[in-house]
């Protein structure tokens, strides 16, 4: 078994990438909220803020784990597994792969276009500013208006992705665990 299991730098970036997902996953669900929740409303702005920078950390987590993939060879399917699960479960990562690269780059982008990008700066987790893009900033603002229409649809277009991808990736792991193939413990979740 200890042979099948993912290395743990793996486990560790796949959890921690996981919760950040989840994490802006519901703070983008709550934001909206404060439309009609004056308890809400002056939460919003640190809501957003905090999406950002969990986003920003994502993409760094996301060239980690990349890199580390790239050099670190993935345990083997169980020989059990169909040749269309393999090839299913080898598109659903490459897809998700994609979502946590492409969702902040979109919303960085997205950020950077905004209209009042200049006189709200984005901080890290409250600590250091951290750069928008410079050449996207000293665009016309007709021009920065549709980025930002642009690549803000393009963010709610790969949201929709993710969903649907998290729902197979979690499927499909749930349903080869109950066929008695410890897909769970490959990814560090029990023995």
């Amino acid at each position: 078994m200890e042979g099948q299991r993912f290395t743990k730098t793996a486990i560790w970036l796949h959890w921690i990438i996981a919760i950040g997902v989840l994490s802006n996953i519901a703070l983008a669900w709550i934001w909206p909220l404060g439309d009609h929740n004056d308890a809400i409303a002056v939460y919003v702005r640190p809501m957003i803020d905090v999406h950002k920078s969990t986003g920003v950390t994502i993409l760094g987590l996301a060239v980690l784990r990349l890199l580390w993939r790239l050099s670190h060879k993935p345990p083997a399917f169980p020989a059990s597994y169909r040749p269309w699960e393999a090839t299913a479960a080898h598109i659903v990562h490459w897809g998700l792969y994609f979502a946590i690269f492409a969702m902040p780059i979109t919303g960085w982008v997205m950020d950077s276009a905004w209209k009042d990008a200049a006189a709200n700066p984005m901080h890290f987790f409250g600590t250091f500013e951290w750069p928008r893009l410079g050449f996207i900033m000293a665009m016309a603002p007709d021009t920065k208006e549709w980025i930002h229409t642009v690549f803000g649809d393009a963010h709610e277009w790969i949201a929709k992705l993710v969903y649907v991808l998290f729902v197979l990736h979690v499927a499909g792991a749930l349903k080869h665990q109950f066929q008695g193939h410890a897909e769970l413990q490959r990814m560090g979740v029990g023995r």
